[in-house]
């Protein structure tokens, strides 16, 4: 699915206390990121939640850093949600393929391990350009998408007694 074609979501309102979402970012692209960073934030405001905001030198760091912050919550969780951003642009050698393979593999495979509520904004675009579409204040914002995403996976949580 492309940008263009997604579908357009309301904002989730989450039954409940207010969410509390953990956004960790790699602002390696600070002007990309960032952009992303206001869909989150608007989302978030939008449905009542609270958020905290880390930074990461990479892409390559999110996966590791979403670990930690599973194993930073103790017998209260500090958080309902996560959010992941960061953008990575193709370059002339093999690298991009390997950190965007292993920042999706890292976090599909933490998803599946603890269930926990994720939204991946991680962009892997070939231009500037193309990631430039993805991070503008309109209805095809990625950061919004995960932050929408990241709602819908804390609602069904809390549905189902999970959280």
């Amino acid at each position: 699915m492309s940008t263009v074609d997604g579908p357009k979501r309301d904002t989730v309102q989450v039954p409940g206390a207010p969410v509390r979402i953990l956004l960790i970012q790699a602002p390696y692209y600070d002007e990309i990121v960032g952009g992303m960073r206001q869909g989150v934030e608007r989302v978030v405001a939008e449905a009542g939640g609270l958020l905290e905001v880390v930074d990461v030198a990479g892409a390559f760091e999110l996966p590791a850093t979403l670990r930690m912050a599973l194993d930073a919550d103790d017998e209260e969780p500090r958080w309902d949600g996560f959010v992941l951003l960061g953008c990575v642009v193709r370059g002339e050698t093999d690298h991009y393929d390997h950190i965007c393979r292993e920042a999706c593999s890292g976090v599909m495979n933490i998803s599946t391990e603890t269930g926990a509520a994720i939204g991946f904004g991680l962009l892997t675009v070939h231009t500037i350009e193309q990631a430039i579409a993805r991070s503008r204040q309109d209805s095809h914002n990625k950061g919004a998408e995960a932050a929408q995403a990241a709602l819908m996976q804390v609602a069904l949580r809390r549905r189902w007694g999970l959280a």
